[in-house]
């Protein structure tokens, strides 16, 4: 069976998410479930991330095992993204990225986003390190952009979409650093807010050093951070003041 027939064997089957009991008696009942609608869209969010997060691509299997639903389940979420460009199908099958998750990227904080690129491209291959722009999703701190510098041979990187929790490492106590002091929070966030920028080693990835600066936006709502990420400790140590810098450029941009 193939993709297309999979999709077909499922006309005049009960709608994703409801479940008919008493067929043939002539007192069909729904069983009350998740709402069909936005358990659909849940999954459909869900399949989206999973695909985008691997370079290689899934095939309808692999989304089907992730998801835990049927593969003809499967089968349609990934055509019903692939008609609005989110993912596309390849000759080997797979489904990877598409086009579309280019403009949502761009809608996210576009004009921070936007302003920031070329500043963190200059910085980068000044520094020799791989710098990104951070923010903070309720509790956890995402990268929205990420360079890598082209100066030197050899840095550490991570991709875009990366998630930890706000409050750990460099671009996590950066973000905590901005929200108002809170009773209980770590002296790391306090020490953090009180000189304006964080310094951590190997917090979020071994042998790695970060420093983060927060930004101050004219939005207020939007919790941002520059961060860089080294495996040496002398390029940490002496980024401060640059880090710094750019902050107060990208925050004057944004």
């Amino acid at each position: 069976m193939n993709d297309e027939q999979a999709g077909a064997d499922t006309r005049g089957a009960p709608v994703d998410g409801a479940t008919i009991e008493g067929q043939g008696s002539g007192r069909a009942r729904e069983v009350k479930g998740p709402a069909v609608g936005s358990q659909t869209l849940a999954r459909g969010l869900h399949a989206l991330e999973l695909v985008a997060r691997q370079p290689q691509g899934l095939a309808v299997q692999d989304v089907a095992q992730r998801l835990g639903v049927h593969r003809t389940i499967a089968y349609r979420i990934l055509v019903t993204l692939a008609e609005h460009h989110l993912v596309v199908k390849a000759a080997d099958g797979r489904y990877r990225a598409g086009s579309g998750t280019v403009t949502l990227a761009r809608g996210y904080a576009a004009g921070v986003r936007e302003a920031a690129l070329p500043v963190l491209r200059r910085t980068a291959d000044e520094l020799g390190a791989t710098l990104a722009l951070i923010a903070a999703e309720g509790e956890e701190a995402v990268a929205v952009a990420v360079v890598e510098p082209l100066s030197v041979d050899y840095h550490l990187s991570y991709r875009v979409g990366s998630r930890n929790p706000v409050g750990t490492g460099a671009a996590g106590l950066a973000l905590a650093a901005l929200r108002p002091p809170a009773r209980g929070e770590s002296p790391e966030v306090v020490q953090a807010r009180e000189q304006g920028y964080a310094r951590t080693f190997g917090q979020v990835e071994p042998g790695a050093y970060g420093v983060a600066v927060p930004l101050r936006l004219a939005d207020a709502a939007l919790q941002m951070c520059v961060n860089l990420i080294t495996s040496r400790q002398d390029v940490a140590e002496a980024s401060v003041p640059a880090m710094r810098a750019i902050a107060e450029e990208i925050s004057a941009l944004g």
